[in-house]
């Protein structure tokens, strides 16, 4: 599943304890007029916001574990979506306010996003499998 055919982003799923902690987050002064933060809170608003125990299976949240490949070239990444100060792209942390990391919150195993990295290559990222973490 890509983008629809409207040009809308994919529909997303966001438990409602993940939405206030990154909200919370975003609220600090530090975050304030950034891009990044901006872009999560983009998110955010157009999030179909469940409680925890109603979050289906499969579904990026904060400290899933994700498998995606890239579907353009076959290459297969392991990431685990974390906050800013728990980020270490060298152990696969990626961090939620990084660009990757506010487009990966809430899709499903299947969805895909497109995604032009820092170097201007562009990926389309497909969510292969989900594991959930623990907050």
């Amino acid at each position: 599943m890509t983008t629809p055919p409207s040009g809308l982003p994919p529909s997303i799923v966001v438990s409602r304890r993940d939405a206030a902690r990154l909200e919370a987050l975003l609220d600090a002064p530090q975050w304030q007029h950034d891009p990044a933060a901006e872009a999560l809170l983009g998110e955010l608003a157009r999030a179909d916001l469940v409680d925890d125990a109603d979050m289906p299976a499969g579904v990026v949240g904060m400290h899933s574990r994700v498998e995606c490949v890239d579907d353009n070239s076959g290459e297969r990444h392991h990431l685990t979506l974390v906050f800013p100060h728990e980020a270490d792209a060298g152990a696969g942390k990626i961090s939620i306010l990084a660009p990757v990391g506010s487009a990966l919150l809430g899709l499903a195993v299947g969805q895909s996003i497109d995604w032009s990295t820092p170097q201007g290559r562009t990926l389309r990222l497909r969510v292969t499998d989900v594991h959930a973490g623990g907050h």
